[in-house]
């Protein structure tokens, strides 16, 4: 799904842009996701584990992504650098198409200036184009407190635990916490 330029101003005053993925993303799309995985533990990956994301890999996703009529993946450029990213797929099954994921993700020196609140008020927005989908869902990694109160201000509320889903390099167990936020209809 294409999602036209949405800009909006940051809390510093700064533009930022909101848009489907495009061809030129991909260099800075390939930095955004090393740089993403080492400045936090509560991304899946590590940064040595990026290296299998290359540039066919990221034109084929965005592809899938931009010509799809239930997922929409939106990157957030500010002075034209890509600093974050979020995204958004109705499931696939018959059982399951009223559920919808969401994704989201933020470079640190980006944290606190609005763009995580406004990624999700578009992705709620897209959802609410899905007549069938009467619930989002996401997971977080337990000490993500800063992501949990977004997600909670967003309307999402914890649904279930799964217990020592995590293993951090200093050996500690973390659970992983599936969030829910029901869509009006």
């Amino acid at each position: 799904m294409i999602i036209e330029d949405i800009w909006f101003d940051l809390k510093d005053g700064r533009r930022a842009l909101l848009r489907s993925p495009r061809e030129e993303d991909i260099p800075g799309t390939l930095d955004y996701l090393v740089r993403s995985a080492g400045e936090t533990e509560f991304i899946l990956r590590y940064p040595e584990e990026c290296g299998r994301y290359t540039p066919e890999l990221e034109r084929a996703v965005f592809e899938r992504k931009n010509a799809s009529p239930t997922e929409a993946m939106l990157m957030c450029l500010v002075d034209g650098r890509v600093v974050g990213n979020c995204d958004i797929a109705v499931l696939p099954h018959i059982k399951a198409r009223h559920r919808a994921t969401v994704a989201i993700a933020l470079l640190q020196e980006y944290w606190g200036l609005g763009i995580g609140t406004r990624m999700f008020r578009e992705l709620i927005g897209i959802a609410e184009g899905f007549p069938q989908v009467t619930q989002l869902e996401l997971d977080f990694i337990e000490g993500n407190d800063r992501a949990r109160r977004l997600y909670e201000k967003m309307g999402f509320r914890i649904a279930g635990v799964h217990p020592d889903a995590f293993r951090f390099r200093d050996g500690s167990l973390h659970n992983e916490y599936l969030m829910i936020r029901k869509m009006n209809r």
